[in-house]
């Protein structure tokens, strides 16, 4: 099947100099297996049911989104132990580490990805139960 994405040339770039630096044979390859890793964290994320802990790491620009990343973390202190926080640059880098139902990590991984200002959301699972 072909498509088309609408991807900025310099993340395209960036990726083009990582598939060849580990030897795959063409872009094709590269964004199959990167469709699958999506495929297979998601898939994951969506099996939890059990109480995990796991650590959530995001970034995104502090005057954007501050206040409804306040509202959305105090909706979950059920499961937040603790947090992080750190400034790089422009950018606000916060973690937070989270131990209870995997459910409620999973909507929390899934809120945190809503705000357009915040860039990244990774989401690693140290333990679940």
């Amino acid at each position: 099947m072909r498509t088309s994405f609408n991807i900025p040339d310099s993340v395209v770039a960036e990726f083009d100099e990582v598939w060849q630096e580990e030897g795959l044979d063409n872009r094709s390859r590269a964004v199959r297996e990167a469709i699958q890793e999506y495929i297979e964290s998601h898939s994951r994320l969506e099996r939890l049911s059990e109480d995990v802990i796991a650590l959530i790491a995001f970034d995104y620009r502090h005057h954007e989104v501050i206040e409804e990343l306040h509202g959305v973390q105090h909706s979950y202190q059920d499961v937040i132990s603790n947090t992080s926080h750190t400034h790089q640059g422009e950018w606000c880098l916060e973690s937070l580490f989270c131990h209870g139902a995997g459910g409620r990590v999973r909507e929390l991984t899934y809120d945190l990805r809503d705000f357009d200002g915040v860039n990244r959301v990774k989401l690693m699972i140290l333990r679940d139960e």
